[in-house]
């Protein structure tokens, strides 16, 4: 899905550099969809990053001291991410019942905003499910 999002931008911000270039014109739903591809790419890339522990930390902190602290450590940052995603997915999915509810447009091309904003909690969802992968491993296993 990640691949297909950074495709589908390329080619968009491609085809709108081209078209900018030959008629001083830009395609005005360019914008839109490049960011909601932006949004939905840095969620997938999150949710892989987390699986992978490959997630930002302070290394000095988390590789000083014991293995049970380490381990410790991990299931603190593992848990914080649950708890920080299922936030941003109970948010954001209020966000898109009121884009819904209220028949929100999107001010580019004029479709619903909630084809938009659908996206991020459902993406916040899997990077949390994602994070409870993590610490369910980081939990059975022996350091």
């Amino acid at each position: 899905m990640g691949a297909l999002a950074m495709a589908l931008l390329a080619l968009i911000t491609f085809a709108n550099v081209v078209v900018r270039y030959l008629t001083n014109e830009s395609f005005a739903w360019s914008e839109e969809i490049s960011v909601s591809l932006m949004v939905i790419l840095t969620l997938v890339a999150g949710s892989a990053a987390v699986i992978r522990d490959r997630h930002i930390r302070i290394e000095m902190l988390f590789e000083a001291g014991s293995i049970e602290r380490r381990r410790r450590f991990a299931m603190l940052s593992a848990l914080a991410t649950v708890a920080a995603f299922l936030i941003l997915a109970s948010l954001s999915t209020r966000l898109a019942w009121d884009d819904y509810r209220y028949e929100v447009t999107s001010p580019g091309i004029g479709v619903p905003q909630w084809w938009y904003t659908i996206w991020l909690p459902v993406l916040a969802a899997v990077v949390a499910f994602r994070a409870m992968q993590r610490l369910v491993r980081i939990w059975r296993r022996q350091w």
